[in-house]
């Protein structure tokens, strides 16, 4: 998978699968299922580290989880390390600096959020050889702008901006394009606009691909019920049966059996 296969991909309506993953092993998984593509996400700041929101992420952060996720996928695995906050707006200088540790990691483009006050920014890593996806709709680093976690494009006002902001995206390089929490009407409108792919989360079907979060499908987190998340599996449960069966099993002294242990 490369970027033109992205634009393929459109042309052939075939829908791209993407899944957000952070380390080595779920990497290994998602590559095996041949899912077209990986985002290494700044949400890895919640999901793994545990923080209220992406703000936190690093480009440290960043860099260290795109390098385990690039030794756990399949060496034909397309990588997207997601741009943290504030790392693309101070700059075009500082921004090539910081995409760069992410593709000297292992990922194959990144990801920026927005396009407002940073349009120089995108050019400048998409001249530089950076592959550039964008992200639109709900963008989580814009979080405190947008007053909280809710749909956005649902004014009229709002959704002639999204396709501006879409379009500009299209026009600076942008070889893909997220588009977040929105109403499923105008993400087929913007879909059918750009002749970049749009890969939705909470973007209704009409849209060139989907992605989800791999704990969210996987259903390992039981108190995040955002209505665009279809749990494919219950993972929680599974895990937590798992562990609970160990310690009884070590408590009964059932575990480890002769046939686990090493004789002399």
């Amino acid at each position: 998978m490369n970027i033109a296969d992205f634009k393929k991909m459109k042309i052939e309506k075939r829908k791209i699968s993407m899944v957000t993953a952070y380390d080595y092993f779920s990497a290994k998984l998602v590559s095996e299922s041949g899912i077209d593509c990986i985002l290494v996400g700044d949400s890895v700041a919640m999901v793994v580290h545990g923080f209220d929101s992406t703000l936190c992420a690093t480009v440290d952060m960043m860099a260290t989880h795109v390098a385990a996720v690039q030794r756990g996928a399949h060496t034909d695995a397309f990588i997207v390390g997601d741009m943290p906050f504030l790392s693309f707006r101070q700059g075009p200088h500082h921004a090539v600096a910081a995409a760069g540790r992410l593709m000297q990691a292992g990922a194959h483009s990144i990801k920026i959020e927005g396009v407002d006050g940073h349009e120089d920014v995108i050019l400048h890593c998409v001249q530089s050889g950076i592959p550039v996806m964008g992200h639109l709709g709900l963008t989580p680093q814009f979080i405190h702008q947008l007053g909280g976690y809710k749909v956005q494009g649902k004014e009229k006002l709002a959704q002639e901006k999204l396709l501006e902001q879409a379009m500009t995206l299209e026009r600076l390089g942008c070889f893909a394009l997220v588009l977040e929490c929105v109403p499923a009407v105008l993400a087929q409108e913007i879909s059918k606009s750009l002749s970049i792919p749009v890969i939705g989360i909470g973007a209704g079907k009409d849209v060139d691909g989907q992605v989800l979060v791999y704990h969210d499908l996987l259903g390992f987190n039981p108190d995040f019920k955002p209505k665009f998340v279809r749990k494919f599996a219950e993972g929680y449960g599974w895990a937590q049966s798992a562990l609970t069966q160990f310690r009884q099993e070590v408590l009964d002294q059932t575990f480890p059996s002769e046939l686990e242990s090493y004789k002399s």
